[in-house]
C-alpha cells in the first residue's frame, strides 16, 4: 500500500520545483546579459535587480526561520531545540554509524573544500565569472533538495547515517550552498553567506552543548515511530522502482 506523502515532504517537493525555476530564470538572465554585453552578467545591480533581490529575500527568510522551532521543517534541522528533545533515559555515548570513516564530518568538509577549491581555481584563472558562481550556488540549492528527497552522497558515501533526521550536518546546507559567494563581493551575496555561517555556528554550538539531542539512541524524536516525514518509505519505493526498471531494461536488451 502506498504511503501518503507528509506535509513536510510535500513542501520539499515545492522547494525543489521553485528552486529549479529560480535557477532557470537566473540562467536565462545571465545569458541575456552576456548577449547584451553586460560587463558583470547577473551580478550587476543596474541590469539584474529583480532576480538578485528575489534570491536574497527567499533564502534570507528561509535561514532566519531555521533559528526557531517549526512544524514545517524537517526534524533533521530541528533536533537541536529543547522542545524537540525526548530523552531516552540512556546515558549519552557517541556510537559511530556502521561503515562510516573515523571522522565523517571532516571527510565531508575536506571533499567540499576540494570541490569548491577547483571551482575557485577556474574563477581566478578567468575561465568562469561571478555570474557563473551565482548559478553554481543556485544549482547547489537544487542539489540540496535532491539530497533530501532522492539521494544524498554525503549520507550514502561518507556519513552513513540512517536518514535525514539523524544527519549530523543538516544545518550545514546553507553554508555549503553559498560557498561560491566567498569571492562574489556584493551586499546580497556576502549577507547570505554571513547568515549561513551564523546558522552553521549556532548549530555547532548546540552540538557541543547538547550532543544528546543529535543522536537517536538518546533522543526519541529521531526514531522511526516519531518521524512525521516518513521520507524513507518514499526513497525505498523509488529505489525499488529503479531496480525493477533497470532489470526490465536489461532483460529486454538480452532478449534482442
Amino acid at each position: 500500500m502506498a504511503k501518503k506523502i507528509s506535509l513536510i515532504s510535500t513542501l520539499h517537493y515545492w522547494k525543489l520545483l521553485f528552486r529549479s525555476c529560480l535557477f532557470l530564470a537566473a540562467a536565462g538572465l545571465y545569458f541575456y546579459d552576456i548577449a547584451n554585453g553586460v560587463e558583470s552578467p547577473l551580478v550587476h545591480f543596474d541590469y539584474s535587480p529583480i532576480i538578485l533581490i528575489a534570491i536574497w529575500w527567499i533564502f534570507i527568510i528561509e535561514m532566519i526561520l531555521r533559528f526557531f522551532p517549526s512544524k514545517l521543517e524537517s526534524m533533521g534541522c530541528q533536533k537541536q531545540f529543547k522542545k524537540n528533545y525526548i530523552p531516552s533515559r540512556k546515558e549519552f555515548e557517541h556510537v559511530p554509524n556502521p561503515g562510516a570513516p573515523k571522522h565523517p564530518t571532516l571527510v565531508v568538509l575536506a571533499s567540499w573544500v576540494l570541490l569548491n577549491g577547483a571551482i575557485f581555481a577556474l574563477f581566478f584563472a578567468g575561465i568562469i565569472d561571478e555570474g557563473i558562481l551565482v548559478l553554481i550556488a543556485l544549482a547547489y540549492s537544487i542539489c540540496d533538495m535532491i539530497c533530501i528527497l532522492f539521494f544524498c552522497p554525503f549520507q550514502e558515501w561518507m556519513m552513513k547515517n540512517k536518514c535525514c533526521g539523524s544527519c549530523r550536518i543538516y544545518n550545514w546546507d546553507f553554508a555549503m550552498m553559498f560557498t561560491p559567494f566567498i569571492v562574489v563581493k556584493t551586499f546580497y551575496t556576502w549577507s547570505l553567506l554571513g547568515m549561513a555561517l551564523l546558522l552553521l555556528i549556532t548549530w555547532e554550538v548546540f552540538f557541543r552543548i547538547h550532543p544528546e539531542r543529535f543522536y537517536e539512541n538518546t533522543n526519541l524524536s529521531l526514531t522511526c515511530q516519531n518521524c512525521p516525514e516518513k521520507l524513507c518509505h518514499h526513497k525505498k519505493s523509488l529505489r525499488n522502482f529503479l531496480v525493477k526498471r533497470s532489470k526490465y531494461i536489461k532483460n529486454s536488451i538480452n532478449k534482442k
